[in-house]
This record gives structure tokens, C-alpha cells and sequence, in this order.
């Protein structure tokens, strides 16, 4: 008679209920958590960890395998055990597979993030080449010169201001001048009477005296345009408005350094070698005149920054980078005399010129340096550019026009670019921000 419940036959011959007992499958591999013994904090004794970020651990080397001993001075490491089936279901291990193994590394995702000893996770070492954003200064040695990326711009050309008059009224002035000098000598010839030509001549001649005195006080009369644009609070101007903000300063992604005193976190730095030249003196450029101070070599570099609006607190961008027109107006301070007394140069002006190919010879030179420091309050002119809560200052398309300034009998004069003025002596310690 059947049963209900199955049973079998034990080799000893005794009779039992249930079905036989099936051969145990091989189970998968698993990965299970063991003891990890106290690091300190140090990640070459973090052991897998370490290797992700290619940090050689304690006691690796050549013939010498990382994991084959307890680590000295820490407790023994407990030996994996093997999980029953219910707490392979339950609790979460990850369990092998293709995919599986070692961090690989990626070429065109940039540099490698480097762990520090404390754990965290930086985008390089201070000074290292890996982690340095684009622009970023590279030094090309402790007391070398300084080199920026495409984010700093270069001002290598000179001051784009000049009169805001065109070359089609001047060159008729000229023929005017010309023409009415021609016919008073003719008349004064042909009247026998020098009274035609002296009223010619006083008629030119306070044209002439206003031409000559706009080239001698056009950057002063420029200087007081500036100084007296007032000043707009960020808040108010629309998008695309010409505006004068005054503020506190503060360095973008890309701080600078003063080119010879190494003053850090700086806007703007500039450095001029002047010589002078005697009689039958050596050239500093091919424009240099007789008994004058002629410009030898010129280092001016702006970047990005952020000016704080000293009435309202609101912050705004300044775009002055990549390239940008700037046209800045700050004072430089002599560093370094050189006279024919005083032949003795100190070791860093030496090394100054060293690294830019520049001979130390016997000649009268000067340099100067100027920079704007963290902290300084400065003016910038330009046009405002809003995105959503972004406020930036952008230079203009347009050149900018002191116009006609009858008081002072000056032509109107025109700035091309971002106009950017500090009127702060610089041997005075600002406010670091």
C-alpha cells in the first residue's frame, strides 16, 4: 500500500521518512566582510584603499606581498568565514562577477584625484603640476618667472586712449593751415603790406596752442573724467548699461603674484624695466630718444575677478581675462635703482633679469612694479551683464568718450576697453578678504 509521505533506505538498512539527501551544489564565491585593524588615519595601512589611488602600503615592495601578515603593533586580522545561505540572502554582500576587481584608470578624465595622509580627497598636491586648473600660475622655478595660461590676459600693448577726433578732419585742417599760409604770403607779396599775414598767422596760432596743449594734459584731463563719473550701486543698472562701480576686490579661480617682490593674491601686476639713455647711449627700444628713460621690458597681467559694492554688499564679476580689453590705471612704485654710483645689484635683481634673458651690464636702469592686492578698493568701468542672479562686468563694444571739456579747452578723448583705476598707495596694508 502506498503512502502518503515518501521515506528511503539508509546503507545501514534502516527505513526512514523523506526523500534522500542530493549532493550540495558548489556555491558561487562571496565576498565577506573581515576585521580591519585601526589605520591612524594613514592611508598606506588602509590596505584596498590605498591601492585604488596607487599609495604603496606598509611592508610592499619587491618580493613582499602587502596582505600576508598582520600589520605590527595592531591586532591579529580575523580570517574570512563563510556565511550560511539565509545570511547570504539577507545581508547585502556584493558577490563576484565580471565585473568585478580593481579601479581602472581613465585617460580623458583628467588627473587622478590624490588622497591626502588626512583622508581627504584633493584634486592634486599644493605645487603640482597634475592638480593645477588651466591658467593657473607655473613656476618654472623657485625664484623663476612666473608663466600664465590662456585665462590671464597679457597686456602687452600700450594704453588704448587717444583724441576722438577723425583723420579726415585733420588732415583738413592741415590743407586749411597750409592754404591760408600760402595766401597770405601771396597777398603780403602782391600788397606789399605783412599785416595779411600776421592776421593769417593769429588766426592758426591759438589752434596750434590748444593741439599742443591737449597732447600734454590729455591724460590728466582724462584722469579727472574718471575720477569724477560717479559712481553707480550694482542694484540699480539694467543689462547693457555703461557703468562706474567702486568697491572692495577679491581674486577669482586665478590669484596673481607680483613679478618681483612676490606679493601674493593679486588682481593685476605689472613690472617696467626703464634705462636711460645718454649720449650715444645703448637702445632700450628703437623709439628711444637721447637723454630719455625708454622702456626696456614690460610685464602686465590681469585676471578675473570680483568687486564688492561698497554701498549695497552685492558682488559682481569682472571679466577681465582671456583676453579681455583692459586698459588700467595704477600707479607703479620704483623698486630698484640702478645708478652709475651705485653698480653693486642685489642678488634678486640679478636673478630678475636672469630669467628673462636680460643683461646686467653697465647701464642706468629702474624698475618699477605696481600691483592692486586683495582687498583694495578700486573703480571699474564697463558694461553690465546680468544672468539670473549672476552680475558681471564685461568691457564695452564701443569706445568710451570723455567728450569735449570746454573748461579745460581738452578735445574729446576715447578709451578702448575696461577701464580699471586704483588710487590706494600699495606700501599700505590693505584688508585681506
Amino acid at each position: 500500500m502506498a503512502t502518503r509521505f515518501p521515506s528511503h533506505q539508509l546503507s545501514s538498512g534502516l527505513y526512514v521518512s523523506g526523500r534522500p539527501e542530493q549532493p550540495a551544489k558548489e556555491r558561487p564565491p562571496t565576498m565577506s566582510s573581515r576585521a580591519v585593524p585601526y589605520t591612524g588615519g594613514d592611508v598606506k595601512k588602509s590596505g584596498e584603499l590605498g591601492k585604488m589611488f596607487d599609495i604603496p602600503g606598509v611592508g610592499s615592495g619587491s618580493g613582499s606581498n602587502s596582505g600576508s601578515g598582520p600589520v605590527p603593533g595592531h591586532p591579529p586580522v580575523l580570517k574570512p568565514t563563510r556565511l550560511s545561505n539565509s545570511s547570504q540572502q539577507t545581508s547585502g554582500s556584493v558577490r563576484s562577477g565580471p565585473n568585478s576587481g580593481p579601479v581602472k584608470k581613465t585617460s580623458g578624465s583628467g588627473p587622478m584625484a590624490v588622497l591626502q595622509p588626512t583622508g581627504l580627497i584633493t584634486s592634486g598636491p599644493l605645487g603640482s603640476s597634475a592638480g593645477r586648473r588651466p591658467g593657473q600660475p607655473d613656476p618654472t622655478g623657485q625664484s623663476g618667472k612666473v608663466v600664465y595660461g590662456p585665462a590671464v590676459t597679457s597686456l602687452t600693448e600700450e594704453r588704448r586712449f587717444g583724441f576722438k577726433v577723425s583723420k579726415v578732419a585733420m588732415w583738413a585742417f592741415l590743407v586749411m593751415v597750409l592754404m591760408g599760409l600760402v595766401v597770405g604770403v601771396f597777398l603780403m607779396v602782391a600788397v606789399k603790406k605783412a599785416l595779411i599775414l600776421v592776421m593769417v598767422v593769429a588766426v592758426f596760432v591759438p589752434v596750434v596752442i590748444i593741439f599742443l596743449w591737449n597732447l600734454a594734459w590729455r591724460k590728466r584731463g582724462l584722469l579727472r573724467f574718471l575720477r569724477e563719473y560717479p559712481s553707480s550701486e550694482l542694484r540699480e543698472p539694467i543689462d547693457g548699461q555703461y557703468v562706474k562701480v567702486t568697491g572692495v576686490v577679491t581674486c577669482g579661480s586665478i590669484p596673481l603674484e607680483s613679478p618681483f617682490q612676490k606679493v601674493p593674491r593679486c588682481v593685476y601686476v605689472s613690472a617696467e624695466l626703464y634705462e636711460y639713455r645718454g649720449w650715444g647711449g645703448k637702445l632700450a627700444n628703437p623709439q628711444h630718444h637721447f637723454f630719455t628713460w625708454g622702456c626696456r621690458n614690460s610685464e602686465k597681467y590681469v585676471a578675473d575677478f570680483y568687486i564688492s559694492d561698497a554701498a549695497t554688499g552685492l558682488r559682481a564679476l569682472v571679466k577681465a581675462g582671456y583676453g579681455a580689453r583692459v586698459v588700467p590705471f595704477v600707479k607703479s612704485e620704483t623698486v630698484v635703482d640702478v645708478t652709475k654710483n651705485n653698480k653693486d645689484l642685489s642678488p634678486n635683481f640679478l636673478s630678475w633679469l636672469s630669467d628673462r634673458s636680460l643683461s646686467s651690464d653697465d647701464r642706468v636702469m629702474r624698475l618699477k612694479e605696481g600691483y592692486i592686492k586683495e582687498g583694495s578698493t578700486v573703480s571699474v568701468m564697463g558694461v553690465v551683464r546680468r544672468n539670473e542672479n549672476v552680475v558681471m562686468i564685461v568691457p564695452p563694444r564701443e569706445p568710451t568718450s570723455t567728450g569735449c571739456r570746454w573748461a579745460s579747452c581738452l578735445l574729446p578723448t576715447y578709451v578702448e576697453g575696461l577701464i580699471l583705476t586704483c588710487q590706494e598707495n600699495q606700501n599700505v596694508d590693505v584688508i585681506a578678504v
